[in-house]
């Protein structure tokens, strides 16, 4: 049996087998909370360079039958026979592709996902960061401890770390100097510092593919910062007459309070300039994290003329680009402040938002507390600097102390933040991330939240173009769900939450459950509206299955060629493909396999274009002849097929 079809471009095709159910295959550490698929899968890099060879192991012996498939989005690219714990593929060519790898069996009637991950291929970070943090740098980071806290963050595809509290004193931050580095010192905590825990972490990251960024405020200052070389007149004062300098107080334990210098002084940018130049020639770091600490009021310098901070950001941005061109750039915006200005530069790999309402004493009310802020934060950094992605600082379970992580609390933030097109910066190689002192250690990741992180990060990572490429939003689309309210933009309590995007042709509709199960811990409503979930109170979702929805009013929709949902609360993320609907004058029926915390539905529309939907059988044969996708050999093609010259037979 042969198929021709004739290409007129050598654009990427897509392949798909005939739609199946999908069911997960899970481990028997899975429990009804922690959804862990049977097979754990590792890769070597956290993302590649279209051409890469990537790496892939599987921790159990493959069962007989087992076979790996290759998704983008919901396209499957390549599909072989998988008999060997380990195995490679080479990345298309394509650049700023996620992918998903699914393992699986199939009986002809039901594909069971045994295990999945994701595979980012982007030649730059910035185009979809990933950011995690390290935070302790003491006598026990020895490679094989590194080794493993980095292969964590290498699951979660994380592509960029950054460095803690490092460093010796702000405006001084190598410990020792360039010619006689020292091999110990200590933080402003006081706390002990191993440089050679500080390389080791470096050196792994690197080999992971990751970016190192060390952290250091742009005007930090202490005590004795005359007798390295810090000028008064370079300060920040409250005052007119420069009696009162601005400082950020710390314990009196700590080795310093931290003095503000002005960002914008010139001669303030040299000196710090300089004292990065040292941290480059000794530590192999890609970039600077740069820190602020947000609204400070009226300040003046030392002559009494009144300062503009976010100016000033902006011109301490350019210095230290202008320094280190080779070097990358990411800039705190505390609660939005100077955003703009910093975008605006054209200098930062990306936003950065810390954002607060998370303290006991703040009022549930305060708009930065809501996660409808989260969305408004987006959509002014995109007016700033459209192409930048937008990485959210954002302490969870703030109140609690000595406890594990509330996981519906962390999952929930997960689950808006990433269906607007942000990231969290939350995993660390030791701990995930709880208070503003990133080495604070107060709460612990649970396993079942190890779990869940696994499975968003893929997620994330496999589907980055739909969440975090060119998208416009779209506020025409109405969903509505049989037995439940369903709203737009912006959530309700005990109510579906939708977010329709349209993206490359595609109508993304997002579906955010805030449906929460009865808890009596959650005395005021507000609380279930802000993304901290300070307390760790907030309840499982009431979980929806089988659910009738109704799509209204797509336009330009004139037929459906593809209809697919995902889920990274369920098998893995994998695509399930929807065959059973109808569809009629912009208005789409169909049931809803499941939705816990949040499902992503992709509606794709019949097109004319050279690049339509292929159908193969459902079921291939294991033949092992050699193909080619798109200019990349591929070999073991169970489809039998051959692109060659922008044609595509089928072969016997």
């Amino acid at each position: 049996m042969k198929y021709i079809l004739l290409f007129t471009s050598l654009m990427l095709f897509r392949l798909s087998a005939y739609a199946l159910p999908v069911e997960a295959r899970l481990s028997s550490k899975a429990t009804p909370t922690m959804k862990k698929l049977y097979y754990d899968i590792s890769t070597d890099k956290c993302a590649y360079l279209p051409g890469d060879t990537i790496n892939f192991k599987l921790l159990a012996t493959p069962v007989s039958g087992l076979r790996v498939r290759y998704r983008c989005l919901a396209d499957v690219v390549a599909d072989t026979l998988l008999t060997t714990k380990t195995w490679t593929w080479v990345a298309p060519a394509q650049d700023f592709q996620g992918y998903l790898v699914e393992v699986y069996t199939t009986d002809g009637t039901t594909d069971l996902i045994h295990g999945a991950i994701a595979v980012d291929v982007s030649s730059d970070w910035k185009r979809f960061p990933r950011y995690g943090f390290v935070a302790t740098f003491s006598s026990d980071k020895t490679v094989s401890v590194v080794r493993n806290e980095m292969t964590w963050l290498n699951r979660c595809h994380i592509n960029a770390v950054q460095f803690q509290d490092w460093h010796w004193c702000h405006d001084w931050p190598l410990g020792g100097t360039r010619e006689n580095p020292l091999s110990t010192y200590k933080d402003i905590a006081n706390r002990i510092i191993y440089t050679s825990a500080v390389k080791n972490y470096i050196s792994r990251q690197h080999q992971f593919g990751m970016k190192s960024f060390f952290y250091n405020l742009c005007f930090g200052v202490l005590d004795g910062y005359e007798s390295r070389g810090v000028k008064e007149e370079w300060l920040l004062f409250k005052d007119k007459n420069h009696t009162t300098k601005d400082k950020h107080d710390l314990p009196d334990s700590w080795k310093s309070d931290i003095y503000l210098a002005n960002p914008g002084n010139p001669e303030w940018q040299a000196f710090l300039a300089d004292r990065n130049d040292d941290v480059y020639a000794c530590l192999d770091f890609d970039g600077y994290q740069i820190d602020q600490l947000g609204g400070r009021g009226t300040l003046y310098d030392y002559f009494g003329s009144q300062i503009d901070l976010p100016s000033g950001y902006a011109s301490f941005i350019k210095a230290m680009k202008k320094r280190h061109p080779e070097k990358r750039l990411i800039m705190n915006a505390v609660s939005e402040f100077g955003a703009k200005e910093m975008g605006r530069t054209g200098l930062l790999d990306c936003f950065y938002n810390e954002v607060w309402g998370c303290h006991a004493r703040d009022a549930l009310t305060r708009a930065e507390a809501k996660f409808t802020n989260l969305r408004n934060i987006i959509l002014n950094n995109r007016s700033y600097k459209a192409d930048l992605q937008t990485v959210f600082a954002a302490y969870m379970n703030y109140c609690c102390d000595n406890s594990n992580f509330n996981t519906p609390g962390v999952v929930m933030t997960d689950a808006v933040m990433f269906a607007l097109g942000g990231s969290h910066l939350e995993l660390g190689g030791d701990h995930m991330l709880c208070r503003e002192y990133f080495p604070y250690i107060g709460q612990k990741m649970t396993p079942e939240l190890e779990d869940w992180m696994t499975h968003y990060y893929d997620f994330f990572t496999a589907y980055q173009t739909l969440l975090r490429g060119d998208w416009k939003e779209n506020t025409t689309v109405k969903v509505s769900a049989s037995g439940v309210s369903v709203n737009k933009w912006e959530p309700v309590n005990q109510r579906i939450t939708q977010l329709t995007r349209d993206v490359e042709g595609r109508k993304v509709i997002h579906l955010l459950n805030f449906c929460t199960q009865e808890s009596d811990k959650v005395t005021d409503p507000a609380y279930l509206l802000c993304w901290h979930d300070r307390d760790g109170l907030r309840p499982w979702p009431v979980e929806h299955k089988q659910l009738a929805l109704t799509i209204s009013s797509l336009t330009g929709v004139r037929r459906i060629g593809r209809l697919w949902v995902a889920s990274p609360d369920y098998v893995g993320g994998a695509v399930q493909e929807i065959t059973d609907y109808s569809f009629a004058s912009g208005t789409l029926r169909f049931t809803l396999p499941a939705l816990q915390y949040w499902t992503m539905i992709v509606v794709e529309p019949e097109t004319s274009s050279p690049d339509a939907l292929i159908r193969v059988p459902a079921h291939p044969t294991t033949s092992s002849k050699a193909y080619t996708l798109s200019g990349i050999p591929v070999t073991s093609s169970p489809h039998g097929i051959v692109v060659k010259n922008g044609r595509k037979t089928m072969v016997q």
